[in-house]
């Protein structure tokens, strides 16, 4: 386990904290470089890091404790509690929101979100930016990720509580269960033991761009540490915050493994229930095995994809499968005409596409709206990053012509046919 950390810390894709659990049993709690590179201060299990989008399963099971209060049904129109809500949202009910299915747009995808995340704004504020936006699609039709849902969520809670999101979840939430290290990050606030965040850079790791955390409020504007966060997941998961059947809708899949607020799926026969965050400087990554009762939270102040390689990693340890490091795996010679077969356009999702092709004498991946990256053969067939955990095979028919690949990421199999 050490090992698996330490290849993602010495090549700068990782600082942060890791906890692994089994059966209330510590197997691994270690913090990993630094919480500030500029004062050179060490990352620790007490450090606080922002969360993002993990903050939503708070969201959805505050939103549950409402229901359990006879407050709302989350089969409710959103218009009942929403008199001057949009024409266009008078289907969408709190299911739709807390699943990804309601088919507003996500604020975070708007071209002036980059510009705007610096300002300071209200929840009513933070609603006007997405409330006269055409739906995406109509309420229950599809599954898209969506930042204004949660959002909505989180102004629709104040309203019906008649307390701000913070105050409810601490009161609720936070102070209940004993997360002391845990809440809604403000930038002015002192906040001991709180991690700086990075970014990669061309030259190294660089302080992140500045966000104003009330930009990401009920969608991902939480802190916590790792300890705190085993603590949440024993009490959900124990049943010490919701009823039987609050828990059981929250980890029911509607569409795409997702239910409310968390992805729900089996990985190489092992159930998992979990999410991961991103903010900026900041990627998390929490899972709960309900079956081995093992907790596995990685979170860290660079961003990129290590907490959820991590994540996987640790986990096929802990379930004794093999685990082949990216530093361990060894690059072979293949001639051009050979990768020449494999340049083209990959369809592996409606939306989604890897396009291959040839740079020289090897081959670069680009996935829709991702940046190129080079892949390295293991094999005439087989080839894989150096950037992301995933690894890419390419197949032929019966007449010897490339038909389609395969990309090996996250313990999924994802296959795209050849355009």
């Amino acid at each position: 386990m050490e090992q698996i950390v330490q290849d993602s810390v010495t090549t700068q894709h990782f600082m942060g904290t890791v906890l692994v659990e089994r059966d209330d049993k510590a197997i691994l709690d270690k913090g990993y470089g630094s919480a500030d590179l500029e004062w050179n201060i060490p990352n620790a299990p007490d450090t606080r890091f922002r969360l993002g989008s993990i903050t939503k399963q708070f969201t959805a099971a505050s939103i549950l404790l409402l229901e359990e209060r006879g407050k709302l049904k989350v089969e409710d129109p959103i218009s009942k509690y929403m008199p001057d809500e949009p024409a266009a949202w008078k289907n969408i009910t709190f299911i739709h929101l807390l699943t990804h299915t309601s088919g507003i747009p996500s604020f975070t995808s708007f071209p002036d979100y980059e510009e705007l995340q610096g300002r300071p704004v209200t929840p009513e504020q933070l609603v006007a930016r997405f409330r006269d936006k055409p739906l995406d699609f109509q309420p229950g039709e599809k599954w898209n990720y969506s930042n204004s849902g949660y959002a909505l969520l989180g102004y629709l809670l104040e309203k019906i509580s008649g307390q701000t999101y913070c105050d409810f979840l601490q009161q609720n939430i936070f102070t209940p269960l004993a997360m002391h290290d845990t809440g809604c990050d403000r930038n002015s606030v002192i906040l001991p033991r709180r991690a700086s965040g990075y970014t990669p850079g061309p030259h190294g790791l660089e302080n992140a761009t500045y966000i104003d955390m009330t930009v990401p409020f009920s969608a991902g504007e939480l802190y916590s540490t790792t300890g705190d966060m085993l603590r949440w997941q024993q009490a959900l998961f124990g049943g010490k915050l919701l009823n039987a059947a609050s828990l059981q809708k929250m980890t029911t899949p509607v569409k795409d493994n997702y239910g409310f607020g968390l992805e729900i799926e089996t990985i190489k026969g092992h159930e998992r229930i979990s999410h991961d965050g991103g903010i900026n400087g900041f990627n998390t990554s929490e899972s709960w095995y309900p079956q081995e009762k093992l907790s596995i939270i990685v979170l860290s102040n660079v961003n990129g994809n290590a907490p959820s390689e991590i994540s996987d990693r640790l986990a096929s340890v802990m379930h004794g499968e093999p685990v082949v490091l990216p530093s361990e795996r060894k690059e072979v010679a293949v001639p051009v005409a050979t990768l020449s077969r494999y340049v083209g356009v990959y369809q592996l999702a409606p939306k989604f596409a890897l396009t291959i092709a040839l740079e020289g004498d090897h081959l670069t991946a680009q996935g829709t709206d991702q940046p190129t990256a080079p892949i390295f053969a293991s094999s005439p067939t087989r080839f894989f990053s150096r950037v992301v955990d995933a690894e890419i095979e390419f197949f032929s028919d019966a007449t010897g012509k490339v038909d389609h690949l395969v990309l090996y990421q996250g313990g999924h199999e994802s296959k795209g046919v050849k355009q």
